[in-house]
């Protein structure tokens, strides 16, 4: 399980404070940080009301040169949002490990392909889009080449209510394309991410600020650092709870399972030599002595011993049908427990 700790733009254009969350990603857990790549001119023209508040906000290439060395002495990895050519070009400068292609991109085909033909992993968030148009993202992406690409289900609503956020879309997602699945969550608390790791989401991704009262689009649906090292307790306790898928006893199980599983029992005192049959066998615990499954095929034997009432029964009780009685004792055991396994 990954977890990305989202810092997006919740630096608000301070380098100092975007190496703090850089620290704080790494000392919470998070597995990696993610920022926004952009240049303003090139992302939006300069009449719209968003170009000055991410002009603002904005993070040039010494800054990003920075981050990537901090990343590096924190041991938690790098990752940005490309929104442009010119981004995609510093993050190949900087050497970025991947490409994080943001959910208003998904369209954008000519760089989907572009940053594809780095040969760096992709990760395609696929908010406010059709399953039509991520697979013709995913096709841009294979295009070059790349078949390292991972999809990360998005409801691109701020906050997303949780009752919108359709996180059975993680299932649909990775059945149609094959790739690595994740979940890029933009829902108030954790319950959306836990459901979404039961889902089989491999990679989570978050929301993370220092404050949620600065000033900025997305720190009142970040999580602070002690939040946010809740988030990743409870997400590494959910991945836990999965386990591996293998249908085993635990060694805990052993235990309980020799106190609540049921026995053989002669149900009434059986003389040697007497037949078996099921009247006479009762099935009562402890789980010590031979399995219940085991009744018919017992059943049809005879006693090798006088066998009290209410005894669990042992696999040297008995002697298999057809064998005879003056056979060892070593012999009649061996053979009912190999028909016995034979089953």
């Amino acid at each position: 399980m990954v977890i990305i700790a989202e810092a997006g733009v919740n630096h608000n254009g301070s380098i100092a404070m975007a190496l703090s969350l850089i620290e704080k990603a790494k000392q919470v857990g998070a597995d990696v940080i993610k920022f926004q790549a952009y240049i303003p001119g090139e992302m939006v023209v300069q009449e719209n009301s968003q170009y000055q508040i991410l002009k603002g906000l904005a993070l040039g290439e010494k800054e990003f040169f920075l981050l990537q060395e901090k990343c590096a002495e924190e041991r938690i990895l790098f990752l940005a949002s490309i929104f442009d050519e010119k981004s995609l070009a510093l993050m190949e400068k900087i050497n970025a490990p991947a490409i994080k292609i943001p959910s208003g991109e998904i369209t954008n085909l000519p760089l989907i392909k572009r940053a594809a033909a780095t040969g760096r992993p992709l990760l395609i968030s696929t908010g406010m889009s059709t399953l039509g148009e991520v697979e013709a993202a995913v096709l841009a992406a294979e295009e070059p080449g790349n078949k390292r690409i991972a999809l990360l289900h998005c409801l691109s609503e701020y906050p997303a209510p949780l009752e919108k956020t359709n996180l059975r879309t993680i299932k649909t997602l990775r059945e149609a394309f094959k790739y690595p699945v994740g979940f890029s969550d933009h829902t108030e608390g954790y319950d959306a991410a836990l459901l979404a790791v039961a889902l089989g989401a491999g990679i989570i991704e978050k929301h993370f600020t220092l404050d949620k009262n600065l000033p900025g689009p997305d720190h009142k649906l970040s999580l602070t650092p002690g939040e946010f090292q809740k988030f990743v307790l409870k997400i590494r306790s959910a991945e836990k709870a999965l386990g591996n898928g293998r249908k085993t006893i635990t060694a805990g199980e052993k235990a309980v399972r020799s106190a609540a599983g049921k026995s053989l029992v002669a149900r009434f005192d059986i003389k040697k030599g007497a037949a078996f049959s099921e009247e006479l066998l009762a099935l009562k615990r402890p789980g010590t002595g031979i399995p219940p499954q085991y009744l018919p095929l017992v059943a049809k034997a005879r006693a090798a011993r006088f066998i009290p009432k209410d005894s669990l029964l042992q696999w040297g009780d008995f002697i298999p049908e057809g064998r005879e009685e003056n056979e060892t004792e070593g012999n009649s055991i061996n053979g009912m427990q190999g028909r016995l396994w034979d089953l």
